[in-house]
């Protein structure tokens, strides 16, 4: 991936929550052709059931509450991850909700599409722009800034 633009191959990152992983994991057998034809990444166990499960390629972060969060989130800002699928618990607190904030915090700030349940990453993955280039819109935090703080310069 180059600048702000999607290539036709998505980098995908696949994160669950210990009670969503199955779902997730059912989720990525029914939609494994278009999948197979993207890069996979995701957070310890996840990566490791889905590659199992799946027999499609998952690169392997460490856990989520271990230090994945971060991982992924440097990724999406080094113009590794474009494009994430996170099925999140709602009903139950984790002990790396400030990881999981940052991690959606960077995915906004970078302008990546995020489906955070079935719904949504049906809808994603059916869209058009799924298997096609796509311009993203990344904001120039860093001049806002300036202009606010220091009257543009």
């Amino acid at each position: 991936m180059s600048g702000n633009r999607l290539g036709k191959q998505k980098h995908i990152a696949l994160v669950a929550h210990d009670n969503r992983k199955q779902d997730l994991i059912n989720w990525v057998k029914s939609k494994s052709d278009i999948l197979g034809r993207q890069f996979l990444c995701g957070t310890g166990t996840t990566a490791q059931l889905i590659s199992e499960n799946t027999g499609l390629p998952v690169k392997r972060f460490k856990s989520g509450p271990l230090g994945g969060d971060q991982q992924i989130g440097a990724c999406i800002a080094n113009g590794e991850v474009d494009f994430m699928i996170f099925f999140w618990d709602p009903l139950t607190s984790q002990p790396h909700d400030p990881d999981v904030k940052a991690l959606l915090r960077i995915a906004v700030l970078y302008d990546i599409p995020v489906a955070m349940n079935q719904s949504t990453a049906d809808f994603l993955l059916s869209s058009a722009l799924m298997e096609s280039e796509y311009e993203r819109n990344v904001v120039d935090y860093y001049s806002r800034i300036r202009k606010e703080h220091f009257g543009g310069y």
